[in-house]
């Protein structure tokens, strides 16, 4: 990785981009210090508890800018439930999946419908919020006030989501990825920080040295297994037929499909942990921010919030509902990227042929196949990874490392991502230069 970003750094236009990139995340940074008029940090810090709702998400997501009351306090996470909503939408609609099916255009109003609808979801999120602290006494009604603080939480989205669409066009990697890698990064420090007090601060005890060494193996562990998986494939072999155009023969060449077995990313991890993360954040908006502390609703949302209840079989079924819906997303999200069928459609229509299989279906069919199996096989082990922190912090009563692990292994895929988009474009241009 250090090689590639070494020998990007030598052309002129990849290093263009890579200032660029780092400026705008130095913009979002300098964003994510300016503080929301009529709102306090002290506030903000007692609303979030003890970090088991979706607000934790935002506050890990943006760098610790929702606790610290500022504008960009709700970050991408508006746009990424909006992202969800859309992406199942156009499942179920058959006019957004005709738009779907548009190719650039359709990608196009696609994106346009997502970010109207994530800034309606911040406004929305912002609203509950204010309606929430001024339950909890914390703000007292005032319309002029309500404007502006909701209007300042829902510009900020859509600052950062124009952001994130201005790297995606002239820096490197998915905008909004990179942001949400920026604001993960700069919590790690407060992370490190965080272990040390609960496990060091009391002198250098056996238990406390040994938590934090599993903790290091648990975080190693589970990038060496990222790594592995988001960069295995199967490669399906594919032969061209020979054809003559004029005098010159084509064709004839035998190439390969490469079909990733974790072809979702971490995307699978981060929808997830918003769903599992959602309940809990209802109750908050809805009770005035007093999350019950006995009775159903307590077990129930210790089942959905991890770390919330102290009954250890609330984390075992936490555990394994993360596990299915970590599932259910991989295949979601391989069945929107991937079409097996139009795959199949294409290489008949450029002469290829799988070897011992038919043209048509029976080619799309056994593409389903291998795809359905690669993303069981993919989908296990991602959900393992996931839940490895959480099962670690029930054993140990480590508190955030449900969120402290989606963290790591989303800085990771989006490192993975990025440095993989850096060598696509050093290739293209080392074939520019040697076509010109």
């Amino acid at each position: 990785m250090l090689d590639t970003l070494r020998n990007a750094w030598k052309i002129p236009d990849l290093r263009r981009r890579i200032l660029f990139t780092l400026m705008m995340l130095v913009v979002f940074r300098f964003g994510a210090h300016i503080p929301v008029p009529y709102l306090d940090s002290e506030t903000m810090r007692a609303f979030l508890g003890n970090g088991t709702d979706l607000f934790s998400l935002f506050d890990v997501f943006t760098g610790g800018a929702f606790s610290n009351a500022t504008v960009m306090a709700l970050g991408v996470s508006p746009y990424i439930n909006a992202s969800i909503i859309v992406q199942l939408l156009t499942v179920a609609i058959p006019a957004l999946e005709r738009i779907a099916k548009e190719g650039v255009a359709g990608r196009k109003k696609l994106n346009k419908i997502t970010r109207y609808l994530g800034i309606a979801l911040a406004f929305i999120q912002g609203a509950g919020l204010y309606v929430t602290l001024m339950n909890m006494q914390a703000l007292t009604w005032n319309f002029l006030q309500f404007i502006v603080i909701v209007l300042t939480f829902t510009a900020g989205t859509a600052f950062i989501v124009w952001l994130g669409e201005v790297i995606t066009e002239k820096g490197l990697g998915n905008g909004v990825s990179m942001i949400i890698f920026a604001g993960i990064v700069t919590r790690i420090p407060s992370g490190i920080v965080t272990v040390y007090q609960q496990f060091l601060s009391n002198g250098l005890t056996a238990k406390g040295l040994g938590i934090t060494l599993a903790i290091v193996v648990v975080a190693l562990a589970a990038i060496v297994f990222v790594i592995f998986f988001t960069e295995a494939e199967r490669r399906i072999p594919v032969q061209y037929a020979k054809r003559v155009v004029g005098r010159k023969m084509y064709g004839g060449q035998r190439t390969n499909i490469p079909i990733k077995i974790a072809a979702g990313g971490v995307m699978p991890i981060i929808f997830a942990s918003s769903i599992m993360a959602f309940p809990a954040t209802i109750v908050r908006l809805v009770s005035g921010g007093n999350m019950p502390q006995e009775g159903v609703g307590y077990y129930i949302l210790g089942c959905l919030s991890a770390g919330y209840c102290s009954a250890a079989w609330t984390s075992v079924v936490y555990a394994v509902l993360y596990f299915l819906l970590i599932i259910f997303f991989t295949y979601f999200y391989s069945t929107i990227q991937f079409n097996p069928i139009e795959l199949s459609n294409q290489l008949k229509k450029n002469g290829g042929v799988i070897p011992s299989k038919r043209p048509g279906k029976q080619t799309s069919d056994y593409i389903a196949g291998i795809t359905s199996r690669l993303n069981l096989i993919g989908s296990i082990f991602l959900g393992i990874i996931a839940v490895l922190p959480v099962v670690f912090g029930a054993v140990f009563n480590v508190q955030g490392m449900q969120i402290g692990g989606t963290s790591l292994l989303i800085m990771e895929g989006v490192a993975l991502e990025t440095v993989r988009q850096i060598e696509s474009q050093m290739v293209t241009r080392n074939y520019k230069g040697f076509l010109n």
